[in-house]
């Protein structure tokens, strides 16, 4: 059973706990969580559904890629009872390269951010999914290589998916201390959804917490995490969820005159500006112009995963 059908299987599962979910929050409100909206949740089982349809043609040329692969390495792993958790713990390994970097490089972000811009979080966020999903499937590429058949590397990422689902809800609290630092649960994934400047970029595993604890990305949830993103699109429109990363690019690269710029663009962090680089110490550890625009502050210029941020960005360019 490969990585679609297993899926496909599971969604009416995912309906019905949706349901039972808005009934829960019916019965017993809570005005600290970030409940259901209807124009939401529509949105995001829209966006789900568009998902779904083009991840069909995607899997055909991951596959397409991975067979070829696997045909040319002499290396093979047999998947037996004994192999398939190692082969499922070198999976969630590439996972969580993954999804560090579809939060890192801006145009794989542009992706990833469709799963991130609903403002609630709850479990019909999980079906909320990019409609560019191809992106994620180089990663899987090493796999291939080293002798992983094919249906074996799906079938791990459609496992990984699932896990996922439970974690997308405001109503599980935060389990033993030596869960959270080993599994993923929904506290710490709560922080990954986070838009404070002290939750972003963290808590990337899928399956397992380990990575972020070896790499150093793990945070645990100390304040109630405000959803989102630190710009909000405020739209229920699909088209415009699943594009307007894509179509903001597009506005930079137009008005970039420069080739590093419009690299950077493309493959710098996400809300990079050249007004930022302006910004940065120069030679003499003075900033070496004043920015051009009306960016009110710089948000952690020198950031990077693995180190804290206690700021938010203010500037009206920045779309994290």
């Amino acid at each position: 059973m490969d990585n679609t059908s297993l899926l496909a299987l599971s969604a009416p599962l995912f309906v019905l706990l949706v349901v039972i979910e808005m009934i829960y929050y019916r019965l017993h409100p809570d005005e600290n969580a970030s409940g259901y909206g209807l124009r939401d949740t529509a949105a995001s089982f829209a966006v789900g559904a568009g998902a779904a349809v083009v991840d069909v043609l995607y899997k055909m040329i991951a596959v397409a890629v991975f067979v070829g692969l696997y045909e040319l390495t002499p290396l093979r792993v047999e998947v037996t009872w004994m192999t398939f958790p190692l082969i499922l713990l070198a999976q969630d390994f590439c996972y969580y390269w993954m999804h560090r970097e579809h939060h890192l490089v801006r145009v794989l972000w542009a992706s990833h951010v469709v799963h991130h811009s609903s403002r609630r979080y709850n479990f019909s966020t999980s079906v909320r999914q990019p409609w560019t999903g191809l992106t994620s499937q180089i990663f899987y590429i090493p796999l291939a290589l080293a002798g992983v058949p094919p249906w074996a590397i799906l079938l791990c990422g459609a496992i990984n998916m699932l896990t996922q689902f439970w974690l997308h809800t405001d109503r599980i609290g935060r389990l033993p201390r030596y869960i959270e630092r080993v599994i993923n649960t929904p506290s710490s994934h709560r922080v990954h959804h986070a838009s404070q400047g002290g939750y972003l970029d963290r808590n990337f595993g899928g399956i397992l917490m380990i990575w972020d604890q070896m790499f150093g990305t793990w945070a645990e949830e100390t304040e109630r995490p405000a959803y989102g993103l630190t710009k909000n699109i405020d739209t229920y429109n699909p088209l415009r969820i699943v594009s307007h990363e894509y179509a903001a690019i597009g506005r930079d690269l137009a008005r970039a005159t420069r080739w590093q710029d419009r690299a950077r663009h493309l493959l710098g962090r996400p809300g990079w500006q050249p007004e930022q680089a302006a910004l940065l110490p120069g030679p003499h550890g003075k900033p070496s112009q004043q920015p051009t625009t009306g960016l009110r502050s710089t948000c952690c210029p020198d950031f990077t995963a693995g180190t804290r941020c206690t700021c938010r960005p203010s500037g009206a360019d920045i779309s994290r």
